[in-house]
């Protein structure tokens, strides 16, 4: 300090002070900063070189992310005899395209289904179309078709689903369709953000991959973009996908993470009331004379009841009611509605609604939706954690105008 008072003025302002801490925080700082200095050359080498852990530009990892990417790997493996990488991307989109980028390569093709986030199928169409690698859309609920797929097309390398599906909460069979993977040696990946682990963790039936849009329920209050991929290839994560992420430049930023990774300290408490709150709501439209059906996963009449039973621990927020007055009667109840926000997005600590046909779905296929029981009168909640009498009283009123 003392060789610091020589300076100039101006050198006094650019000059960065070192701090000095002699306790660790108790709450994860936001490292914003876009580098990392070396205490000498010979450090510097040994960094980039590999032989030392550090960290060196803000684009190839930060402490904030790193704690991110710790935690969630922990959630997603905890109690399990699995090992996994993760990575923090700017959004989850990001996230499934840099992950499916490190995989894939002109001439392979992604085995889906037809009823993905509305955005995940265009990014499939569109982006990866035009890198001559082909999505193949198919019923995954329909295992003989899946194994058809995956015979009969040696081109097909990666299986990608959600479930439960966005809107309709239809679910896959998750260990069926890894064990078909491994069997015909395809990499599956699972899109876990509906139910986040701590209601469902794939790892735990065999899936390669795990991808999150950590903006919605591990985030929780909707403040912040970011996403997350996951992998059991340690090796492979940490080599082909993260360059591909440093030099994408989709990585995380530290400001968001910071949000994430506070979101996650009441993660378990908000699904609880969460699921407590969908499942009364979803009971109480269920009964309602202008509901034609009810698309959630605690309702036994529910399809795929007995399959969420199997390899989910809850039933999560999110739930769909179709009305039977079609695309008048959706118009008049998300125009009546007070509780629920209409946006489009889902995971907050409030009821959001989305009429998918109009919002979410409106560039896909109005023949595809439909067969996918996405149909006009079709209304997506994600369900909040306020009280539910207010909600029903709301939702109530609305349905009735």
């Amino acid at each position: 300090m003392k060789e610091a008072t020589k300076l100039g003025f101006g050198s006094l302002c650019a000059k960065e002070i070192k701090p000095s801490v002699n306790v660790p925080p108790h709450i994860l700082p936001i490292y914003a900063t876009s580098s990392f200095a070396f205490e000498s050359i010979d450090q510097g080498i040994a960094i980039f070189t590999g032989k030392e852990k550090g960290h060196v530009y803000a684009r190839y990892g930060n402490p904030t992310l790193d704690a991110v990417a710790e935690k969630i790997t922990r959630m997603e493996t905890s109690g399990l005899d699995v090992e996994a990488e993760a990575i923090v991307c700017s959004s989850g989109m990001s996230a499934i395209h840099t992950l499916a980028l490190s995989l894939l390569k002109p001439g392979d093709k992604i085995l889906t289904q037809a009823n993905l986030y509305g955005g995940t199928t265009e990014l499939f169409q569109k982006v990866f179309g035009a890198l001559q690698i082909e999505p193949v859309f198919c019923r995954l609920k329909d295992l003989e078709q899946v194994e058809s797929h995956l015979r009969g097309d040696s081109a097909i390398r990666l299986i990608y689903f959600e479930t439960p599906a966005n809107p309709t909460l239809e679910c896959v069979d998750i260990e069926a369709i890894a064990g078909l993977g491994r069997q015909y040696g395809v990499k599956t990946m699972a899109d876990n953000t509906f139910m986040t682990p701590y209601f469902q963790r794939p790892f735990q039936f065999g899936v390669d991959f795990i991808i999150h849009s950590t903006t919605k329920f591990i985030n929780g209050h909707g403040n912040c973009i970011a996403g997350i991929m996951l992998g059991r290839d340690v090796e492979f994560m940490r080599t082909k996908v993260w360059t591909t992420m440093k030099l994408s430049g989709t990585n995380g930023n530290p400001f968001d993470a910071w949000l994430v990774y506070n979101g996650m300290k009441t993660l378990h408490v908000r699904m609880d009331r969460h699921q407590q709150n969908a499942t009364a709501l979803a009971e109480f439209l269920d009964r309602h004379p202008k509901v034609e059906r009810v698309n959630y996963l605690s309702l036994p009449g529910h399809p795929d009841h007995q399959l969420a039973l199997k390899q989910m621990t809850g039933f999560g927020a999110m739930l769909s009611f179709e009305l039977k007055d079609g695309l008048a009667g959706g118009s008049r109840f998300m125009n009546a509605v007070k509780m629920g926000t209409l946006a489009p997005t889902l995971g907050d600590i409030d009821t959001l609604i989305l009429h998918p046909a109009t919002m979410s779905h409106l560039n896909i296929p109005r023949e595809v939706r439909l067969a996918n029981g996405i149909t006009d009168g079709l209304i997506r909640v994600s369900v909040g954690i306020e009280d539910i009498e207010d909600l029903i009283a709301d939702f109530g009123q609305a349905l009735d105008v």
